[in-house]
């Protein structure tokens, strides 16, 4: 019987997608912009993914889920890969990251806003006149 190690260091593609949860299309995809790097393969050609590969899926998709771009996946990966990145580094990507999520919010509560008042307006009747439609047919001045 393997150890967990063995097992571990002998992970299909279709292993790596179930163990983290990613389609395998994405793992093909981040392979080829950079974000998973090339896995051993075997003698006859099969790719071969190891616990390191689980723990750098697990992170690309986490900073995905929390909005990170690819360039500051790639950023962040970096910092990383070096090996001597400093909490500081770190800390002012994230510290952008935060202010473009705020800035999103915001841009969003004003949608928000605009879209609400605009509905608000709509008559539910049966009529052709619609406050809604009015709205996005019109050009707004910048």
């Amino acid at each position: 019987m393997q150890d967990d190690h063995a097992a571990a260091s002998n992970l299909k593609r279709s292993d790596l997608a179930r163990l983290t949860g990613c389609n395998l299309e994405t793992i093909r995809y981040y392979e080829s912009v950079g974000l998973m790097p090339d896995p051993p393969r075997t003698s006859s050609g099969h790719r071969r993914y190891g616990s390191a590969h689980v723990e750098r899926l697990n992170f690309v998709m986490r900073a995905r889920d929390l909005g990170f771009s690819m360039e500051e996946i790639r950023g962040l990966l970096s910092l990383v890969d070096r090996g001597s990145h400093t909490c500081a580094e770190v800390e002012r990507m994230g510290r952008h990251h935060l202010e473009v999520v705020r800035f999103k919010i915001r841009d969003l509560e004003t949608i928000e806003d605009l879209l609400a008042r605009t509905i608000a307006r709509c008559t539910r009747d049966d009529t052709h006149d619609c406050p809604l439609l009015d709205a996005l047919s019109e050009r707004q001045k910048t």
